[in-house]
């Protein structure tokens, strides 16, 4: 397995990949948060099946995915990520059943040849993605009818963001996801990214003939974003019960949709007449 080389152009991600899974994957919301997810990709695939990740990040749900004997196609547009999910791969032992790209979700035809069994895409990197309408016909192009896409985007309305800003007199950040036409987030210095937050409604229509959309899951309704990761380790029974709590309210019909993460299970239709 080769190390991928830095581009010469750096990649917005590639600012944050020292440090992500330090101030994500192993903090106690990102854990959780994780594992509401992990639920759901134990019930959509099975051993044998053939899964394409986009937005890979640090290799974690590929990962968990070949324990359970998926093989894995992991895909992300930032070589500081993928070599760092490579490394994980490696570790793991698991570099026979997942095969990292280095690939934007915006180039994934230039995987057309194969023929999946399901998607992922976890915590928001569809976020960052212009046209979700040119990527939903390239996604269908690579999935076999039948297929599940288990997607998970950064909700457009996220009450504990709007609570937490607004308590700190910041209203712009309280608001963010509202702004039409997304917003520009700083990852670090000279590192920036275009943050867009579509309505399930928006999606539903965007994916549109070639998706259905089965069901939606909000993950973190009741469990904070990262950036309240102090107070999940100050009050830790409250966290343990907001954890309980997001189980059920993940699925509530009117609460789940005001999570800092949406989950949407899409179904690839069979358009053969």
């Amino acid at each position: 397995m080769v190390v991928v080389q830095a581009q010469s152009d750096p990649a917005p991600f590639d600012a944050v990949a020292g440090r992500y899974d330090e101030s994500f994957t192993n903090s106690k919301v990102g854990a959780a948060q994780r594992a509401s997810v992990w639920k759901e990709l134990e019930k959509a695939f099975r051993p044998g099946d053939s899964v394409l990740e986009i937005g890979c990040g640090t290799g974690v749900d590929a990962c968990f995915l070949a324990e359970r004997g998926v093989t894995v196609v992991a895909c992300d547009s930032s070589p500081q990520m993928l070599n760092m999910a490579i490394r994980r791969i490696r570790e793991n032992g698991r570099a026979g059943s997942v095969r990292p790209h280095l690939l934007a979700a915006e180039d994934i035809t230039t995987l057309r040849k194969r023929s999946f069994d399901g998607a992922l895409s976890n915590f928001g990197a569809l976020n960052c993605v212009e046209d979700l309408h040119q990527f939903a016909r390239d996604l269908a192009i690579l999935l076999k009818p039948g297929a599940t896409a288990l997607l998970c985007w950064m909700g457009p309305c996220c009450v504990w963001e709007i609570t937490w800003y607004l308590a700190q007199g910041n209203p712009g950040k309280a608001f963010r996801r509202f702004r039409r036409g997304g917003v520009t987030a700083a990852l670090a210095e000279g590192a920036t990214v275009r943050v867009h937050y579509p309505s399930i409604r928006l999606l539903r229509r965007t994916f549109t003939p070639e998706f259905r959309l089965v069901s939606f899951k909000g993950i973190g309704v009741s469990v904070p974003p990262s950036y309240v990761e102090y107070w999940a380790n100050r009050f830790p029974r409250l966290f343990d019960l907001s954890i309980r709590a997001d189980s059920l309210l993940g699925r509530s019909p009117g609460l789940r949709a005001f999570a800092d993460h949406i989950l949407l299970e899409f179904r690839r239709e069979n358009l053969e007449v």
